[in-house]
């Protein structure tokens, strides 16, 4: 929490006489040290700190509830990188029933005690995630706009497979683990990607903070929220359209199909794309050390011939790759 503005406005409550809770993280990647020092700033402030348990690998939920009314369930955390150079979304509700099961989550994760879900739309992971996600793709009939760094679990990236062979328009902003020629993917080139969401036949939408990926399915504190409001949900949709033209990949796959051509940028997105070479690549190399010999070596000629057997190998995966993508 790098963002000195809010740590002002809490602790600046705090003297007001406003009741402030924070239930800080028991760990993260960035050192435990800034953790532990912020809950002195925030003590010293009058501030009542709780500090998660450490039966989760990791606490990653970001939420804010203001007088048990209205509820702040963001994608992003409270940092200057996300908040100004990051996609990322955050959702505002006053529903009773969202913003109650938000206050219950928090009262048993403050207390140090088992959350039990109780509201399908508040996904929270472990506890009901891979459940609601599963069954909020299952439901996909025409599309599925996906914004996540990296989709990695394999019932997941099964049924998007499944859905795109069945001729749903699958797009995904970020990454997946595995290679796919039925998925379109490709990374977001405008800012950096921060935000998990999942925009469904453009009338629902689900925003929080885990990714597709069996760990912050099943092992993290992960929340996130399923938005039906058409407003919010028209937001979200034209702003993954946007993000998606800006990374350039229908160009370079139209241009490549066309006529072999693509401006810079939709040539360096659909790079990102490219299969892994790595395989391909010690084959050719094999191949060329063989066939150049020990004399090669000293002459200088295996440089040479490597050279030529990595463009064949890369105009080959970039052929294969234009042919695969639908």
């Amino acid at each position: 929490m790098d963002w000195k503005e809010l740590e002002i406005a809490l602790k600046a409550a705090s003297g007001q006489g406003i009741a402030v809770r924070a239930l800080i993280a028991h760990t993260n990647r960035g050192g435990e040290s800034r953790l532990r020092a912020l809950e002195t700033r925030f003590l010293e402030a009058g501030i009542t700190v709780g500090r998660t348990a450490d039966d989760l690998i990791r606490y990653h939920g970001k939420t804010m509830i203001i007088d048990g009314r209205t509820l702040f369930l963001l994608s992003f955390n409270f940092v200057h990188m996300d908040i100004d150079h990051s996609r990322g979304f955050g959702v505002v509700t006053k529903s009773a029933k969202v913003v109650q099961e938000a206050i219950k989550l928090f009262e048993a994760d403050f207390n140090r005690k088992t959350y039990k879900a109780g509201l399908n739309s508040f996904v929270v992971s472990p506890a009901n995630a891979r459940k609601q996600l599963s069954a909020f793709i299952k439901q996909a009939r025409k599309q599925l706009l996906i914004y996540d760094p990296k989709i990695a679990d394999r019932q997941i990236l099964h049924l998007l497979e499944e859905h795109a062979k069945a001729g749903l328009d699958v797009k995904i902003i970020g990454s997946i683990a595995v290679r796919s020629a039925n998925l379109s993917v490709s990374p977001l080139t405008s800012m950096r990607l921060h935000t998990r969401t999942i925009i469904r036949d453009g009338r629902q939408a689900f925003v929080g903070s885990q990714s597709l990926r069996q760990p912050e399915l099943d092992s993290r504190r992960e929340i996130g929220i399923i938005v039906r409001d058409s407003k919010a949900v028209k937001t979200l949709l034209e702003t993954f359209e946007k993000d998606w033209v800006s990374t350039g990949f229908e160009e370079a796959r139209d241009a490549l199909r066309t006529n072999g051509a693509a401006t810079p940028q939709a040539t360096r997105a659909l790079a990102k794309e490219m299969p892994p070479l790595k395989t391909t690549l010690k084959k050719a190399i094999k191949l060329a050390v063989t066939r150049a010999g020990k004399e090669a070596v000293a002459h200088g000629e295996l440089k040479a011939t490597v050279k030529h057997a990595v463009k064949i190998a890369v105009k080959e995966a970039v052929k294969e790759m234009v042919q695969e993508t639908p």
